[in-house]
């Protein structure tokens, strides 16, 4: 018996390529799980203020509440990809659904903003299994030729998802007869659609290989990864950024990262395979993803705080605001992907994606108190456009550039570093959002700073203010503010999203490839079969 061997779910003949009713079939329970799961990381944004006012939380805690989720989902990503590579792809996408009803049934009747943070963990860890395998299984079924096309949809659905979720949020908010409870318990009649459907319609190979998986490693990346984000969300507010607090976590977490960076280029099957990173469109692609993570999540998870606070909007006009950016994504992706698909060339639209999506932070970083609402519309589409042609497709490349049996661990790397610039973005934007809150109302209000909401006290941070209750000139300064807090956060993102550009620059342009994954795993095992 040799070390790795196929054993097909339904039947022993040799892969074909999968009909378009099959894939079609397949998608649509995929889609609705990867709907669900990024809705999970979005949806709260416009219920935030109103979950911390019931909760009795801070703005820390508003921050912890969007970190936690994209931490967990970060940090269990490789672990996903690397058992996707070992066994059954459809039982662990179900297993990863079934993760995520559990920490939204938690959330929805949490008590206090402690049990919401743990059921956050939850949620975050079976969105990183459905984020990770979805493009797996598409990778498996389709040939990159072909996948640019389906690639698109998956797009416009994550940032749908993405962008459509605060809109949900805040008509959830605004309805008396449901409430915040329910941006959490909406999802899971959908979940458990998707995973009836995914058993239906799923139907794979078992590539199953006779190895341990580095659980070590995983521990290793998850605990360093974790140790430099409680930093980031902490420093500024729960201690200085340049203190011995800031020193110990900072060494420490790097240091446990050299070790699992020791430990992964040991192990037979390491999370991470540091061999990947030879391949210079992996490399390329995951550092394009990272930067797009911190510019992209960091910047938006507090536009809708910017809605409510600076513009005095309601939740759910807050989240009809969103709706530019929505539909800017969904046209980009969609057109996108149908071309690369027609014309076989990707490069163009990463090229465009990435000076659309530097334009349009550039454009935000302007916003203050006053911004009409037509030209805000316009700075978020454009930003939507960009991100829509940039995203997915950075996958894409990678996914057409390495060998089948990589396909799993390429795909969860690349989702790994962009979560992880999500989880960076927002934690420390999130920090450096609120250091920044407490410095100006303290300028401008003095000792009325804490009364509105400024004022950082007993090491928590300082308190969402509620603007209602507030008088009107003190109303002024407060949306002053954080209108230029928030542009602030934009105009951190324009460097890095600049650097996301270079680094596509680079990325060398290959034709794609016409077999999907499941015969391309086939071709090669053909080809290392006399070896044994």
């Amino acid at each position: 018996m040799t070390a790795t061997s196929a054993q097909p779910e339904s039947s022993a003949a040799p892969p074909g390529p999968t009909s378009r009713r099959k894939v079609l079939q397949a998608l649509s329970g995929l889609m609705m799980g990867m709907f669900v799961s990024i809705l999970a990381s979005t949806v709260v944004a416009n219920a935030l203020p109103r979950i911390i006012t019931d909760l009795q939380g801070s703005q820390t805690v508003y921050t912890w509440i969007v970190t936690s989720e994209l931490l967990a989902m970060t940090a269990t990503v490789p672990l996903w990809g690397k058992l996707a590579d070992l066994y059954s792809k459809k039982l662990l996408i179900q297993l990863s659904l079934g993760l995520f009803v559990v920490g939204s049934l938690i959330a929805g009747l949490t008590p206090n903003v402690e049990i919401l943070i743990v059921s956050r963990v939850v949620q975050g860890l079976g969105a990183g299994g459905m984020t990770a395998l979805a493009m797996i299984v598409m990778a498996a079924m389709i040939p990159p030729r072909e996948l640019g096309r389906y690639a698109g949809i998956f797009g416009a659905v994550f940032g749908v998802g993405t962008v459509a979720g605060p809109l949900i949020g805040g008509l959830l908010v605004d309805t008396s007869w449901l409430g915040w409870r329910w941006c959490f318990l909406i999802g899971v009649p959908f979940t458990v659609l998707a995973i009836v459907l995914l058993q239906r319609t799923l139907d794979l190979p078992v590539v199953r290989k006779e190895v341990k998986v580095d659980y070590l490693g995983a521990f290793l990346i998850t605990l360093g990864v974790c140790t430099l984000l409680v930093w980031s969300s902490l420093a500024g507010n729960q201690f200085e950024w340049a203190s011995w607090w800031t020193a110990g976590l900072v060494g420490g977490g790097l240091a446990v990262l050299a070790v699992a960076l020791w430990v992964e280029s040991r192990a037979a099957e390491p999370i991470i395979p540091l061999s990947l990173f030879r391949n210079r469109t992996v490399t390329l692609a995951t550092v394009a993803s990272v930067l797009v993570g911190v510019a992209m999540f960091g910047g938006t998870v507090f536009l809708s705080q910017y809605f409510q606070i600076a513009l005095g909007k309601s939740p759910t006009v807050a989240g009809l605001m969103s709706l530019p950016m929505v539909f800017g994504l969904l046209v980009s992706s969609t057109v996108a992907g149908q071309l690369i698909t027609k014309w076989g060339r990707w490069k163009g639209f990463l090229v465009a994606g990435g000076v659309v999506m530097l334009a349009g932070m550039g454009l935000l970083s302007t916003i203050d108190g006053q911004t009409g609402t037509l030209l805000l519309s316009v700075y978020m589409a454009v930003l939507g456009v960009g991100v829509g042609m940039l995203m997915q497709n950075l996958v894409l490349a990678a996914q057409n550039d390495v060998p089948a049996h990589d396909l799993g661990v390429t795909t969860s790397t690349l989702t790994f570093f962009r979560s992880m610039g999500g989880a960076v973005g927002v934690s420390v934007l999130g920090a450096v959002l609120a250091n920044r809150i407490t410095t100006l109302m303290t300028e401008k209000l003095g000792p009325l700073a804490a009364a509105a909401g400024g004022g950082g006290s007993g090491g928590e941070g300082q308190a969402v203010p509620d603007v209602s209750q507030l008088p009107a000139p003190v109303v002024r300064i407060v949306q002053d503010v954080y209108a230029t807090a928030t542009a602030e956060l934009f105009l951190i993102g324009v460097p890095l999203t600049a650097l996301a550009l270079v680094a596509v620059l680079f990325i060398k342009e290959k034709p794609l490839n016409t077999l999907s994954g499941t015969e391309r795993l086939a071709q090669e095992e053909a080809v290392q079969l006399p070896a044994h």
